[in-house]
């Protein structure tokens, strides 16, 4: 074979490689901008109607709000997920604010003899609850996310139909949400897909109530009166109902105005999700 003949193989497959890597760096490209954020359902921009007109009376008057675009988690945080928390942070943050009670007999994460926080056994993938409100700002900040608002959580739980299940209008079943259960009966952030919101959006009826960013505040919602401060204090509200809330409490809607919910302490039955 001649130089030149050489040559020619050479460039020949240095051009072939270059080829195979702009085509594989273009897939790439694309894959990424088609995908989600990982773990997390995109909310497209827009409005919706938030409250409603029938019912409580903290969930009047029903009103448009517009949001921009934004992403939340498909699922509550789990137990397995927020042992990784505690064990990078522990339970009070620099403050000194409780962020896990994991001293009450309802939590489901405890310290074990080698100095590292586990879920217990059958509960890694659970909500995990006794988590405190900054408890829950906290671990989403770590995650490089925030708490939803709570016009986030309802369009995320309802789309943009009004409706008054994640699901749709149907009344609630076992196959759909955990509610009505005993006390502590919370199962996995997964046991219900078919209970999915109109985004894909999982366990936002029943199971755990979860914490939002927003203080508990009258309707209309407003984002620039000052519920949405991130300081630790009032009262928050809390979405979705919980494993041993009545079905008509695990509405779109409901905005936990009967629920035990101190935002310094944890309980049994609310939980969290982070947003972006």
């Amino acid at each position: 074979m001649t130089n030149c003949s050489l040559e020619c193989v050479r460039r020949s497959m240095v051009r072939t490689l270059w080829i195979m890597l702009a085509l594989a760096a273009a897939q790439s490209l694309s894959a990424w901008a088609q995908s989600p954020v990982p773990d997390m359902a995109a909310i497209p921009a827009g409005a919706y109607t938030m409250g409603h007109d029938v019912g409580p009376a903290d969930e009047r008057p029903a009103h448009t709000v517009t949001l921009v675009t934004y992403h939340i988690d498909r699922y509550p945080v789990t137990n397995t997920l927020f042992t990784e928390f505690l064990n990078s942070s522990g339970p009070h943050n620099r403050q000194g604010e409780r962020l896990y009670d994991s001293d009450d007999a309802d939590a489901r994460i405890h310290m074990q003899p080698d100095g590292r926080w586990r879920a217990d056994p059958g509960y890694e993938q659970h909500p995990v609850v006794e988590v405190s409100w900054a408890g829950a700002r906290d671990y989403c900040a770590w995650r490089g996310k925030r708490l939803p608002t709570e016009a986030e959580w309802e369009k995320a739980a309802r789309g943009t139909d009004a409706r008054r299940h994640p699901w749709g209008n149907a009344s609630p079943d076992r196959s759909r949400a955990q509610f009505s259960a005993p006390f502590n009966a919370t199962v996995a952030v997964d046991a219900h897909p078919v209970g999915a919101s109109p985004y894909g959006v999982m366990d936002m009826a029943g199971n755990a109530w979860e914490w939002v960013a927003s203080v508990y505040r009258p309707y209309p919602y407003r984002a620039d009166d000052g519920r949405e401060d991130a300081a630790a204090g009032p009262v928050r509200s809390t979405r979705g109902g919980g494993h041993d809330s009545p079905a008509d409490e695990i509405t779109t809607t409901q905005r936990g105005r009967s629920l035990s919910r101190n935002p310094r302490a944890g309980h049994h039955n609310i939980a969290f999700r982070c947003a972006r």
